[in-house]
Order: structure tokens, then sequence, then C-alpha cells
């Protein structure tokens, strides 16, 4: 499982047109779920998403979790993370979870980070064509990978 997680002032998610979700200042993580990932993944990622110390205390210094500093966190699921372009100019999407079970395991994560968190959790639109605003503040940008690859 690969993530993206940026440090946010606000994030929304429009599907045709329609605002499906917003957060304030927080977390936006997009979510890339491979065809092997399991619970193993799932418990990784949510827990370095809910502790990562990536905001400001009161010196200015990152050493909050997005719950100390009453934050959102909006997960927004995106195959296309685990795009392969090392081979042409084509990316290969071998390695990203069908649809049907990509839907299980996203819900699965959304679960995890939910238990860990007590804010506010919301989504985007599964599998829908989403257009999603992010103003990272920072700019602050960490990537994660379940396997630990970088």
């Amino acid at each position: 499982m690969r993530a993206v997680v940026q440090r946010v002032s606000g994030a929304s998610v429009t599907v045709g047109g329609d605002e499906v979700s917003r957060i304030g200042p927080g977390l936006c993580c997009l979510i890339g779920i491979e065809a092997d990932d399991g619970s193993d993944d799932f418990d990784y990622m949510a827990r370095k998403i809910v502790g990562l110390r990536i905001f400001d205390d009161s010196e200015g210094v990152m050493n909050l979790d997005v719950g100390e500093a009453g934050g959102d966190i909006l997960l927004i699921s995106q195959f296309t993370l685990l795009g392969d372009a090392r081979k042409g100019r084509r990316p290969s999407y071998s390695r990203a979870e069908g649809p049907e079970e990509a839907r299980r395991k996203f819900d699965d994560l959304v679960a995890g980070v939910k238990g860990l968190f007590g804010g506010r959790v919301e989504t985007g639109r599964f599998q829908a064509l989403m257009d999603v605003a992010i103003i990272n503040h920072g700019p602050v940008t960490i990537l994660l990978d379940s396997r630990k690859l970088f």
C-alpha cells in the first residue's frame, strides 16, 4: 500500500459538479492499494497516517500529530499511485488491486483510521472521476509505503 500524505489547510472532493467531501486543516491522503495488501499493510498505514508528527507545536516545530493539532483526515483511493513507469511511456498498473477487492480493502483502511482517530474522517468517492482540491500547507508532503520501499 502506498500513500501520499499532505498537510493541508483545506481539501475537498467534487464529483460531477457536486461536492462529496470537505475538510479544514488536517491531512489529505491519496491511497494506492496493491493486489497483495493484507491486514498488516492496513494496520501499518492507518497507524502512520494518524501518528505522523507533521504539525507545528507552540514553538513552531513539527511535533504534533493530526489529532493533537485538532485536524481532519481526508482519504482518497488513487490506484495510479501503483503505476510503474520505469519502462516505456505508459505506466503499468499490474500491481494495483482490482476494483471490487480494492473497494473492500480501502474500506478496511478507512475503518482502521477511524478506529485510531477520534476526529473527522472523510473520503472521496470510490472509482469516480473526482476533482480534488488540495491546499497543501507548508508545503508538507510525505510518501509512505507499507513495504517500506521508500
